[in-house]
């Protein structure tokens, strides 16, 4: 017994340590990329290499400097913000519909409405060019916005659906029986306490819809969202201001995680 005991024991410590090992080699490899190109960033030099001969802001400089950079900038964060605001309302009341009224077919629902992730995204942006050619949408920033509001749907669904269905509906029955409607028991007590996975649920269609390069590509018509701006200078003229715009990408995530996670513990404080 104690032989079998000791190699199990043995076994759970190798088990645990291999999951350790290959867990910060998986960190490592994503984390490579961002120590590469930060350094490029604040290259000296007109050329993309690492590691940089010599450091400069300049090519920060060169990004604020042109407004090609700074209007592709401003049109993804109108385009990621309206994405954001219709996937979280379509979403939520989709979400509440399948979590609340037809839990019958909210299996195939949720499938269909996951169904734009495993679409290929060639696929789903010649079908939004044909059907938004004859609306007139193409080359408008809306039908980039409402193209990327389909796409940041799953991701809005899949998290509010799975926070309706840990929520206690008996705090909403409670305050339909103490004489608040339907509508009014969503807005003061639902919404309240799914708070943070609605703001998580808002921040990954943000960054979808800000990340997003196919639709725009075919949608954005003369002008361009900010990957479309930086695809288009890699393939014309490749210089550092591209690794000056990712690192700032990078900090506008961190920044917004940074509030995410503020937002979400002082919800959780506010509720105790």
């Amino acid at each position: 017994m104690s032989k079998s005991r000791n190699r199990a024991l043995l076994h759970r410590r190798l088990g645990k340590m291999t999951h350790h090992v290959f867990a910060w080699l998986a960190f490592i490899f994503l984390l490579t990329p961002l120590l590469i190109v930060v350094p490029i960033s604040f290259s000296g030099g007109s050329y993309l290499r690492f590691p940089p001969e010599s450091y400069s802001v300049r090519w920060y400089e060169n990004y604020f400097a042109q407004s090609g950079w700074i209007d592709a900038t401003i049109l993804s964060l109108k385009v990621g913000i309206v994405a954001t605001i219709i996937s979280v309302c379509v979403g939520f009341l989709f979400a509440l519909g399948t979590t609340r009224g037809l839990k019958r077919w909210a299996p195939t629902l949720e499938r269909l409405a996951i169904a734009p992730m495993v679409i290929p995204s060639i696929v789903y942006s010649v079908s939004m060019y044909s059907l938004f050619s004859s609306f007139g949408l193409v080359g408008s920033w809306l039908g980039i916005a409402l193209a990327h509001s389909i796409l940041c749907l799953p991701f809005v669904v899949i998290v509010l659906a799975a926070s309706l269905r840990e929520y206690d509906m008996d705090q909403e029955t409670a305050a339909m029986g103490l004489g608040a409607n339907r509508v009014t028991a969503i807005w003061r007590i639902t919404i309240p306490q799914i708070r943070p996975s609605l703001l998580s649920a808002a921040f990954l269609a943000f960054i979808t819809s800000f990340d997003e390069l196919v639709v725009a590509m075919f949608l954005s018509g003369t002008f361009g969202t900010l990957p479309k701006k930086m695809f288009d200078n890699i393939r014309l003229q490749i210089d550092p201001t591209i690794a000056a715009v990712s690192v700032m990408e990078i900090v506008m995530v961190i920044i917004v995680m940074v509030v995410l996670m503020r937002l979400n513990r002082a919800n959780t404080s506010q509720l105790t």
